[in-house]
């Protein structure tokens, strides 16, 4: 049995005093060590993704994570934005497709497990508008195509952020073949991932759209959590990003058919 532990992170971009709340990013993800972390708003110009790569490694002593990323398909925000994978497990290839809407994409990381054997883990971030519900659908449906026309690996895990409530369309759509980490851990998804207190002018209510969502032989959920959603000692409205994080450790077997 390998026990690994997987994680999802809206970055929020430079938005909202990056350069103030970046060091409780840092803080956060060396408090959980997680071995995968999907990230999503990386903003590019800033080298945000290498940025928090190094500091990573710095304070750890060691080259101990890799980051793999992937620019938005498109000419113009494809310029400023991507997408991520942190990892502490070895990367063995990468691909994406790209989801449209504004570029939007899933990156996709074959890894190789201390058994030997390897495991796909795609980071992936929906179209936003409240409204857009046909389109996060139709993305949700084309990411599960492109994962069945291009399996690389048994075993694949989908982390990020879906703007999707659990009741959404999208959500339905996944969970039809993928089973959501919080809920087999927990009965249920978190109450809310979104808004934080960065948020100046917050919507009426949280909204649950961040996401772990595992193949179905990995069905042993040994633990489920949050993690950056606690404030600045000193400032309570700023917070790591306008979303807080998922975490989910799982135990996946040696071996599997």
């Amino acid at each position: 049995m390998v026990t690994i532990k997987v994680g999802t992170l809206n970055l929020r971009g430079w938005l909202d005093r990056w350069l103030r709340r970046r060091h409780l990013v840092v803080a956060e993800i060396l408090d959980e060590r997680p071995d995968l972390l999907s990230l999503q708003e990386i903003y590019l110009p800033l080298r945000q993704g290498y940025w928090l790569r190094h500091e990573l490694n710095s304070r750890l002593g060691r080259r101990e994570y890799e980051l793999v990323q992937q620019r938005k398909a498109h000419p113009w925000h494809g310029f400023f934005e991507g997408i991520g994978i942190l990892s502490r497990l070895p990367v063995i290839a990468t691909d994406s497709v790209n989801l449209g809407y504004g570029g939007r994409v899933a990156l996709r990381a074959n890894l190789e497990l201390p058994t030997g054997q390897s495991m796909d883990f795609v980071a992936v971030h929906l179209h936003h508008p409240t409204e857009a519900r046909t389109a996060r659908l139709e993305q949700s449906m084309q990411l599960l195509g492109w994962l069945d026309q291009t399996v690389t690996a048994p075993l694949h895990i989908v982390a990020g952020d879906l703007n999707e409530r659990p009741t959404g369309p999208a959500l339905k759509q996944l969970k039809q073949r993928l089973n959501s980490a919080f809920e087999l851990n927990r009965g249920m998804e978190p109450a809310g991932t979104y808004p934080t207190a960065l948020v100046a002018d917050p919507p009426a209510e949280a909204s649950c759209f961040d996401y772990i969502l595992l193949s179905p032989d990995l069905a042993h959920v040994s633990a489920t959590s949050v993690f950056c959603n606690r404030p600045d000692p000193e400032d309570e409205t700023l917070y790591p990003s306008d979303h807080i994080g998922l975490l989910a450790t799982l135990e996946i077997p040696a071996a599997w058919h």
